[in-house]
């Protein structure tokens, strides 16, 4: 069975509408395996630079790189420079466009702490986060962007992805800040303490973006722990341990949306999941049957969590049907059923 069979209708034809341009780009990339050698894949995302909502964000970026105001770039939520950076590549802009770049110089300049991983920090003050603002969320959201945008090799981008695998390995770790999310395990003092399944989920998105060939020991090693971890609780309940007396999932769970900030939905953890090769496991079961009964007659999905108002510019609407959270729902399709 292909990936749309399991669908009332194909979602393809309307993901592949030359109308949103950045949305065909990426579906040709990620469902029809198009890369920069085929001439409709490179079209598209031409077209998309141009375009709203990638050009709009771009036209707002500082010549500096920086967007909102300057410094490591947390802040203002959710517009930003690490925001933007990493909406940027959620939307599949070109790596080869030259704000594209200023950004990274300036994340790779201003957004890492002195133990590795990147560091949530909102001043306006050019100067490094503290150790104790590294977090795997964060941390797994700009390295998969800085990797997707050329920088896998960079050094701040492999401190920052070794501070990964170091941490939830609880390997040559002098000292956990209970204010970030540097404990072993995931764990969180966001969350009191307890494993944070939202930092896992991006942490492993992170560390899948780096080739299998190309990563380290340690790095497979930290892999290999965090999909043993999200697989540790049914993805479809997202049961995973809650703090502060918390006995229910956080509702944002079963919300997927896009873009994608801090917060991580089922569906993310099935991206995730699929990203490190594990899309078959049987513990995923109940996730696909809860993710297809989401879609409508039309196979497609709606944006349950869009930051309405909260972006540099509009990306879509909240409760509409949704190209952007379709495609998502697609890839993972695709990586459990094939074509």
């Amino acid at each position: 069975m292909a990936w749309a069979d399991v669908l009332s209708e194909s979602p393809l034809p309307w993901l592949l509408e030359p109308s949103d341009p950045a949305v065909r780009a990426s579906s040709l990339s990620r469902l029809l395996d198009q890369d920069e050698a085929d001439g409709e894949f490179r079209t598209a995302r031409t077209k998309a630079m141009k375009v709203y909502p990638i050009a709009g964000i771009l036209a707002a970026q500082d010549k500096a790189g920086w967007w909102a105001k300057p410094g490591p770039g947390y802040g203002p939520k959710y517009r930003g420079t690490v925001w933007n950076l990493m909406f940027l590549d959620q939307l599949g802009a070109d790596p080869g466009d030259d704000g594209i770049q200023r950004a990274c110089d300036y994340v790779l300049t201003w957004s890492s702490t002195a133990v590795g991983g990147f560091g949530a920090s909102g001043t306006h003050i050019e100067r490094n986060p503290p150790p104790s603002s590294a977090l795997h969320c964060l941390n797994g959201n700009l390295t998969r962007a800085l990797i997707h945008f050329g920088h896998l090799d960079h050094p701040t981008v492999r401190a920052a992805t070794d501070w990964a695998a170091r941490t939830i390995l609880g390997e040559d770790v002098e000292r956990w800040y209970v204010s970030g999310t540097s404990g072993p395990g995931f764990a969180c003092g966001v969350n009191e303490e307890l494993p944070c399944a939202w930092g896992a989920v991006k942490e492993m998105l992170g560390l899948a973006a780096i080739p299998i060939d190309q990563r380290t020991d340690r790095e497979q090693r930290a892999i290999d722990a965090g999909i043993e971890f999200l697989l540790s609780r049914d993805p479809a309940d997202a049961d995973y341990p809650m703090g502060y007396g918390n006995t229910e999932p956080n509702s944002s769970w079963f919300k997927p949306g896009f873009p994608s900030g801090y917060i991580a939905d089922v569906l993310q953890n099935m991206e995730a999941l699929a990203e490190l090769g594990v899309a078959a496991d049987s513990r995923l079961d109940n996730a696909y049957e809860w993710l297809v009964g989401l879609a409508d007659d039309s196979g497609r999905w709606k944006n349950r969590y869009a930051y309405t108002s909260k972006t540099t510019v509009p990306i879509e609407k909240q409760g509409a049907a949704s190209k952007w959270v379709t495609l998502r729902a697609s890839t993972v399709l695709r990586a459990r059923h094939g074509d």
